[in-house]
């Protein structure tokens, strides 16, 4: 996929910037009891028809997406959505992909955007929306993250997050520290941290998915340093054992070589890592935002205590934030007849500021949403109002996944043990260029 970072997540300043105060709600041209608009292309729903939303069982997608269901269901007519959930991870993963080849997903599913997304071979098992009149009010941001074979398939589904640090406000106000621009910044006020005995890295390989951060969040600092750098990784011509890549390797070595990190960073877990984080033994946790709700409930001042900066890199001049879109929901290409046009109806109305506004009244928003005229509520946790800034001011580029169609299974064990001092940053990096190197064998990308 050919992505031009400035210009694209442009729009997602833009719509950041309208999100810093509340205003009130536009209701969408499409499926509310009010309005006769069908999906474009298609006949309004019969009545009384039912579709149902398969998703993942996290709490927050469950809370996120009941709410959103409930509140279609009482303003709608003719089209009645149920949820069903599935398991997370790897088992969500071979839920989805078994029920798309054996031609018994639901009429509406929620996943991944990005490469996940593009692994599915949504040409063969998705339906199009590009044509759909709704489409008009998705950002462009997200709808680049669901375009495949240019055609796209997803609406979205939640807000976009950032990958980089939360800190402890508290900690830093007693030690003077600053928020860092710089790697140099960041560890120096490591060593101030660790001199006054709190721990200022947390890791939590207990969970091993969180050991990619380093490595995922950098990719600001790497585009900033070579902005075709994504394109040459896709065609097989830039590497991640090379420069500016390797760079987010190294960054994992460094903490760890360092001494930076927590005693038991082998083996606690991402909640454990959280609480230490809120309790002030540990300074620095290196997350997505994803995780904003998980930590509100484990101390009274965990809103306003928390903080979140963007991954540093060599150059403050080009200090900014690397994103990830939300997940998204599509329609399989089993969805036919009433049960077809029931479920873009679901998707235009999914499409509106009203559907946003549903899920900010269930659960508290973590970033800001892709649709055109959502707005954000005040009172936001304090990690989320840094997060919403580096929108505002334009400062953010896109997680590699939704630049190119290309992520290693393995990268995950791999920066495990780059982070644990069992291999270096040079070997690791190697090793994920291999891993990777299979994938894109099996896409049938050029160049492999």
């Amino acid at each position: 996929m050919s992505f031009r970072t400035k210009g694209r997540w442009a729009l997602v300043a833009g719509l950041a910037a309208g999100t810093l105060t509340l205003s009130a709600c536009s209701p969408g041209s499409l499926g509310t009891s009010t309005g006769s608009a069908a999906p474009s292309g298609s006949e309004a729903p019969a009545a009384n028809v039912e579709i149902t939303l398969l998703a993942d069982n996290s709490d927050q997608t469950v809370t996120q997406a009941q709410a959103m269901i409930d509140a279609f269901n009482a303003t709608n007519q003719g089209v009645t959505v149920k949820l069903e959930t599935r398991a997370q991870g790897a088992d969500g993963d071979n839920i989805v992909k078994t029920r798309l080849a054996t031609g018994d997903m639901t009429e509406v599913f929620q996943y991944n955007s990005g490469s996940l997304m593009a692994a599915l071979d949504p040409g063969t098992n998705m339906v199009p929306l590009t044509g759909e009149s709704f489409m008009g009010s998705v950002e462009d941001t997200f709808k680049t993250a669901v375009t495949s074979g240019g055609e796209v398939f997803g609406v979205p589904f939640g807000q976009a997050m950032g990958g980089g640090i939360l800190y402890n406000k508290k900690v830093f106000a007693d030690l003077g520290l600053q928020v860092p621009k710089t790697w140099a910044e960041f560890m120096a006020n490591n060593e101030k941290l660790r001199a006054a005995g709190i721990d200022p890295v947390i890791q939590t390989y207990g969970d091993t998915w969180t050991s990619q951060l380093f490595v995922l969040a950098d990719f600001h600092n790497v585009t900033a340093a070579q902005a075709d750098w994504a394109e040459k990784y896709t065609a097989n011509q830039a590497k991640y054992v090379d420069e500016p890549a390797i760079k987010g390797f190294q960054r994992l070595e460094d903490v760890y070589k360092a001494g930076y990190l927590n005693k038991d960073f082998a083996s606690i877990k991402n909640s454990q890592g959280l609480q230490a984080l809120v309790d002030g033994t540990g300074a620095q946790y290196p997350m997505l935002t994803f995780v904003i709700n998980s930590y509100l409930d484990l101390a009274d001042d965990a809103a306003e205590n928390i903080g979140f900066f963007a991954q540093p890199g060599d150059d403050a001049a080009s200090y900014g934030l690397t994103a990830w879109t939300p997940s998204g929901l599509y329609i399989p290409t089993t969805t036919t007849g009433e049960k077809l046009d029931a479920a873009k109806k679901f998707l235009a109305w999914v499409a509106t500021p009203e559907a946003c506004d549903a899920q900010s009244a269930a659960s508290t928003p973590t970033g800001p949403y892709l649709i055109k005229g959502s707005t954000l509520p005040d009172g936001l946790p304090a990690a989320v109002t840094d997060l919403q800034q580096f929108f505002t001011d334009g400062n953010v580029s896109p997680a590699l996944e939704f630049l190119s169609p290309i992520k290693g299974p393995n990268l995950e064990k791999i920066t495990v043990e780059v982070g644990s001092g069992i291999s270096t940053a040079a070997d690791g990096a190697k090793r994920y260029d291999e891993d990777v190197k299979k994938q894109a064998q099996q896409l049938g990308l050029e160049g492999w």
